[in-house]
């Protein structure tokens, strides 16, 4: 059985729906799943998960939130060569520029994605949703 660590952050809940969403498929492929707040983990917990999955909405002008999770990922990303990752988060405005960043800068640290990140614009719907289930399978895998 593999584990896996949900961590995220969310200011309106749409985040936090797909955390939900990322976490069900992680557990329907059988996996162990924990999730965390970004108070909550560090890179020394990096090391006991097989997959990771992280969840940021956008902020500001396309930019991960900078007061608690940036601070956090900027904390783990050196053990994260060779982790399985996935990624997601919502969006209410721009065209996606953060999450293509932010899959630049995991593939920089050596990470594996498992797929590209999952986006949404507001509160993810059916077709989000299912991307996300996949996602969670894909880290659990």
């Amino acid at each position: 059985m593999s584990k896996v660590a949900v961590v995220y952050w969310s200011g309106t809940g749409n985040t936090q729906t797909m955390a939900d969403a990322v976490t069900a498929g992680a557990q329907a492929a059988g996996a162990e799943v924990q999730v965390f707040g970004p108070a909550e983990f560090s890179a020394d917990k990096v090391a006991e998960f097989d997959g990771l999955a992280f969840g940021c909405p956008a902020m500001g002008s396309e930019v991960l939130e900078e007061g608690e999770f940036d601070p956090m990922f900027t904390a783990v990303e050196g053990a994260l060569s060779g982790k399985k990752v996935g990624l997601f988060g919502s969006y209410g405005w721009g065209d996606g520029a953060w999450m293509r960043d932010w899959e630049d800068r995991v593939r920089a640290d050596g990470a594996v994605l498992v797929s590209d990140g999952v986006i949404a614009n507001g509160a993810p719907d059916g077709d989000a949703l299912s991307s996300l289930d996949e996602l969670g399978k894909a880290v659990a895998a």
